[in-house]
C-alpha cells in the first residue's frame, strides 16, 4: 500500500459564544477547523486536523510511501525539513499529517486508534475548558452548568488581565461544579500575558483567596527562568507546552524543574503527543493535552501512563463532522470506530459559506501590544474623577516665588 496524495477542506465551528483569552476575542464565536484527507492507492483515507499550511512543502516526504509506517514517516517529514527548521506553521503541517497516518493506521487494522495504541480503557478523564474570558458571570455559570451536567468535576478558566476577577470568576465556577464534588480542581489560564514581574505577584495575589490546581502559561513559553521562579514561589502546579515543538523545546523545562503539568498541543500530532508523554513519564511528571476540535488526542491519552486529563472545549463538533465519542462522566467515552472514528462529510464542508478566522486581529492568536507589560489590571470599569484640565495648572513654589508681586522703592 502507498499514500498517493491529499486533499485540503476547511470547515467552521460554531461555538455560539465568543471565544478567546487574555490576548483577544472572537465576537461572533465562528473559528475555522482545517481538515487534510490523506489518500492511499488501495482507497483508505486517513483524516488529519489542524493547520497545514505547508502540506505542499511536507508531502513529498510522504508520497509513494507505506502509510503504515507511521513513526518512521514522521521522522522523514522532519528530515525533509531540518535545514529550515520544523518549527510554527511546518510543525502544524507534519502534525496534520501524521494524524491522518495514525488515523489510517487504525483504520487498516480495522480498529479503534485507541486499542491500536495499547490503550485497556476506552475512558479518558478530561476537564472542561470553555476559552470564556468575554462571558459575564450569568454565561459563564450557565456554561459550566452544562458541563456540570455531564459530569466534569474539574475546570480550567481564560484570566489573567485582572486578578480580581479571576478569583470571582474561579468561585462561580467552582461552586457550580461542587454539585458533583465538594472540592473541584480549578486551574487558571493566562496564555502567556504576565511578564516574569509580575507573575509571582499576582498569582500569590490570587491563591490567598482561592484554591489553584495549576496555572498556565504564566509566562512566555520559551522562559525558563520565569516558570522555574514561578514555580518556587507557587502552591499550584505550573503548566505549559502547548505552543512549544518538538521535544528539544520541552527538554529544558523539563531538566530546570520548571513544569509540573505537561501540555502537548493536539495540532502537533500523535507522534508529538506520544514522545512528549514519555518524556515527561521519564520526569515522574503527568501530561494533559490541550483541546481541540473533535479530540482527536483522547486516543492516544488513553495509551499514556501517565495521562491526568484531557481539556474537553466545547461539546458541539465543527460543521459537517461527527465522531465516535461521548462526553460523559467527566470525561470521554471513545467508541470501536476504525482509527480515530472522525467522519467527514464533504459534501456538507464544499457547499458551506461561511468562513471563520482565529487570526482576526482581535482574536487570541494575536498578542496584545502591552501583553506582559501591564502596571495595573486590565478592566473595564468606568474610569473616574476629575479631568486634570479642569484645575488650575500646579506650579511649583519656587515658581511662585519669582513672580510674587514687588514693591518699588525710589528715591
Amino acid at each position: 500500500m502507498k499514500i498517493t496524495g491529499y486533499r485540503s477542506l476547511t470547515t467552521v465551528h460554531r461555538w455560539g459564544r465568543p471565544v478567546g483569552d487574555a490576548n483577544g476575542v472572537i465576537a461572533d464565536g465562528v473559528t475555522e477547523v482545517p481538515v487534510v484527507l490523506l489518500e492511499t492507492d488501495g482507497g483508505a483515507v486517513g483524516v488529519g486536523l489542524g493547520a497545514h499550511a505547508d502540506a505542499a512543502r511536507v508531502f513529498p516526504a510522504l508520497e509513494g510511501q507505506d502509510p503504515r509506517a507511521v513513526t518512521a514517516l514522521y521522522d522523514r517529514m522532519l528530515a525533509h525539513t531540518f535545514k529550515t527548521g520544523h518549527g510554527g506553521a511546518t510543525f502544524g503541517t507534519i502534525g496534520a499529517l501524521d494524524m491522518a497516518l495514525w488515523d489510517l493506521k487504525g483504520k487498516l487494522a480495522d480498529e479503534p486508534l485507541w486499542r491500536t495504541l495499547g490503550a485497556a480503557d476506552r475512558f479518558v478523564p478530561g476537564y472542561a475548558s470553555g476559552l470564556d474570558i468575554a462571558l459575564s458571570d450569568e454565561e459563564l455559570v450557565a456554561l459550566y452548568e452544562c458541563w456540570a451536567e455531564r459530569g466534569f468535576t474539574a475546570a480550567k478558566i481564560k484570566g489573567g488581565l485582572d486578578s480580581e476577577r479571576d478569583v470571582s470568576r474561579l468561585r462561580l465556577v467552582a461552586d457550580v461544579l461542587r454539585a458533583n464534588n465538594p472540592s473541584p480542581a480549578m486551574m487558571l489560564d493566562v496564555n502567556e500575558s504576565w511578564g516574569r514581574h509580575e507573575a509571582t505577584r499576582l498569582l500569590a495575589k490570587i491563591e490567598e483567596q482561592v484554591e489553584l490546581t495549576w496555572i498556565e502559561e504564566p509566562v512566555r513559553r520559551w522562559d525558563v527562568a520565569g516558570h522555574r521562579a514561578v514555580s518556587r514561589s507557587a502552591r499550584a502546579a505550573v503548566a505549559t507546552g502547548e505552543n512549544l515543538t518538538g521535544l528539544e523545546q520541552f527538554r529544558l523545562l523539563l531538566m530546570r524543574d520548571a513544569v509540573q503539568v505537561v501540555q502537548p498541543a493536539s495540532v502537533w500530532g500523535i507522534t508529538h503527543f506520544l514522545r512528549v508523554a514519555a518524556l515527561a513519564h521519564g520526569h515522574d511528571l503527568p501530561v494533559s493535552p490541550v483541546g481541540y476540535n473533535a479530540d482527536p488526542l483522547a486516543h492516544a491519552a488513553a495509551a499514556a501512563p501517565n495521562h491526568l486529563a484531557i481539556e474537553v472545549q466545547d461539546l458541539n463538533l465543527p460543521v459537517g463532522l461527527t465522531a465516535d465519542h461521548t462526553v460523559t462522566d467527566g470525561g470521554i467515552v471513545l467508541g470501536d470506530s476504525p482509527g480515530l472514528g472522525i467522519t467527514v462529510d464533504e459534501e456538507t464542508i464544499m457547499t458551506l459559506a461561511e468562513t471563520g478566522d482565529w487570526s482576526h486581529p482581535d482574536g487570541p492568536h494575536v498578542r496584545p501590544a502591552d501583553a506582559g507589560l501591564r502596571l495595573v489590571p486590565k478592566t473595564d470599569r468606568p474610569r473616574t474623577g476629575t479631568p486634570c484640565a479642569q484645575h488650575a495648572p500646579l506650579r511649583p513654589a519656587a515658581d511662585a516665588a519669582n513672580t510674587a508681586p514687588t514693591t518699588s522703592v525710589t528715591s
